[in-house]
């Protein structure tokens, strides 16, 4: 990620915090490189178990040129897509959790690496989201194809 790209992209992450120019005084100081953040100001988050999550950004990756931020934890256990707000209070899913008003997420620095999260997709800044009709449709194909393989012999 540019260097104008990561700054409209943190720029748009902290926008969320209670005191933005705090928190990106501290991002930025901070030596893992994380803000925790509350979700359902300008985004929830869809949280799949590392298994779907991976093959589900490879689905979504085809259907459309650039998905919206995608995170992933340490070893990929687990992968957060950001979607609009209020998505988290509808949605339902086996095994998938949310993070929406009232819930905090700890969000990498955008265009650095550190250990325990790391940006699959980065924000571009602009606000562009998941659409959760599209990660549905993504997930369903993934879980499909997973359970498929497993049957495989």
């Amino acid at each position: 990620m540019s260097g104008s790209g990561a700054r409209t992209a943190v720029e748009w992450l902290a926008s969320v915090a209670p005191d933005p120019d705090a928190c990106r005084w501290e991002w930025e100081r901070n030596p893992l490189g994380v803000a925790l953040l509350p979700a359902g100001r300008r985004w929830d988050v869809l949280i799949l178990p590392g298994e779907l999550g991976g093959p589900t950004l490879d689905v979504l990756s085809r259907l459309v040129d650039r998905p919206g931020p995608v995170l992933a934890d340490f070893g990929e256990a687990r992968t957060g897509f950001f979607v609009p707000p209020g998505t988290a209070a509808r949605w339902l899913g086996t095994g998938v959790r949310s993070a929406g008003s009232g819930t905090w997420i700890v969000v990498p620095y955008p265009g650095r690496v550190n250990g325990g999260m790391r940006w699959l997709v980065p924000p571009d800044g602009s606000g562009t989201l998941n659409d959760a009709s599209l990660l549905e449709l993504a997930m369903h194909e993934a879980a499909g194809r997973l359970g498929r393989h497993e049957g495989a012999p």
